[in-house]
């Protein structure tokens, strides 16, 4: 392990064993046995080895996520996905809190790929009939949901201590932008669900349809999505 991973890991032990949740530079370097100027070097100031901490926890948070293989079933990886957010919560606690801190004055670009990778299942689940809503609305009610309750947990654990409280908002966070089942026909199936099943089923291009047409088609599907 090379020192800046060193210095990382060393941070976020820290950072669990503070009371007060912050940490001293100082006693990361000694964590280490390296002196000052290297965390400088390395991080330029605390607030640089702060926002590397919140990179490393990314990371390794979307290593999981890339490497988790899609099953026949979407609306199974969604809840797995759910159950994976909030377990990486519990089990990095300081770093999580520092992931989803309002602090920053930028949000952290892997965010933004934890969102599209989301999209994606979402996707699946509208091309199997599963979903009531646009995948972008899903994903925002969805990430809301499962980051507000995973923060509770890590940040107030002598309050929100029922054990199946997360399992409680997902499923009923889900059962708002999901179908019970996938239509199985026409005749018996929302408008909405249908209109989202089409949309997520056009292709992006070598289709029937021109790529203007292809375009104007889906955002009047997104449109009876959202309004039926």
């Amino acid at each position: 392990m090379d020192v800046r991973t060193q210095m990382l890991e060393a941070a976020e032990k820290l950072l669990d064993a503070s009371p007060d949740r912050d940490i001293a530079t100082r006693a990361v370097c000694e964590a280490v046995g390296v002196g000052a100027p290297v965390l400088y070097r390395l991080f330029g100031d605390k607030n640089g080895l702060l926002k590397a901490v919140v990179d490393y926890g990314f990371e390794r948070y979307l290593a999981a996520k890339r490497a988790a293989e899609g099953s026949p079933n979407p609306v199974a990886d969604l809840r797995n996905g759910w159950d994976t957010h909030v377990a990486f919560a519990l089990a990095h606690p300081a770093v999580y809190r520092l992931m989803y801190s309002p602090s920053f004055d930028a949000v952290p670009a892997a965010a933004q790929e934890a969102l599209r990778l989301l999209l994606e299942i979402l996707g699946r689940c509208a091309a199997a009939g599963r979903l009531r809503t646009t995948p972008d609305a899903a994903a925002q009610a969805i990430m809301s949901a499962n980051i507000g309750v995973a923060l509770n947990l890590v940040t107030q654990p002598e309050t929100y201590r029922d054990p199946g409280l997360s399992h409680r908002v997902r499923d009923a966070v889900f059962g708002s932008v999901l179908t019970e089942t996938a239509p199985a026909s026409e005749n018996d199936a929302k408008l909405a669900t249908v209109a989202m099943q089409l949309s997520a089923l056009l292709p992006e291009e070598d289709g029937p349809l021109d790529a203007p047409e292809t375009a104007l088609l889906r955002h009047w599907l997104d449109r009876i999505a959202r309004e039926s």
